[in-house]
């Protein structure tokens, strides 16, 4: 498991782990705890869907080292029930100097896709990330 360079407290929250983040790729895994569940005792969509917006986000980053990415737009489709330890895989389709567009899958612990999401981030510059966390940093110890 990698440390998120990041702290993202909604993330946190849900307990997503890093796996793999580099060249286009990003991969993280997720087991819902039962407040996180539906109705139906599954994985709720909207922490599904979280869970792949964040996985395709750190697709995106890793291209640009020390990025940010801000997610512009996502479309989700559900094919099946999320279920016990789930992973989720992102690719960084194509890029440019602002923009990323990133596609993502969410396997259950079977290995069946669950759902499958396409994105557009905003990348935040290395430059703006080192800012904020220094502003949050001197906000904490004030």
């Amino acid at each position: 498991m990698l440390p998120f360079e990041v702290e993202i407290p909604f993330v946190s929250h849900l307990g997503f782990r890093l796996h793999r983040w580099e060249n286009g790729e990003a991969e993280l895994h997720y087991r819902a705890r039962p407040e996180h569940l539906n109705s139906y005792e599954v994985t709720h969509g909207g922490a599904s869907m979280t869970l792949l917006d964040v996985t395709m986000a750190h697709a995106a980053r890793s291209a640009i080292p020390g990025s940010g990415a801000v997610t512009i737009e996502m479309k989700t489709s559900f094919m099946a029930p999320a279920k016990g330890a789930l992973v989720a895989k992102g690719k960084l389709l194509s890029r440019s100097s602002r923009m990323a567009f990133c596609e993502a899958w969410l396997y259950d612990e079977q290995g069946a896709l669950c759902s499958h999401a396409t994105g557009t981030f905003k990348y935040v510059m290395p430059e703006v990330v080192q800012s904020l966390q220094a502003a949050k940093k001197q906000i904490k110890t004030d």
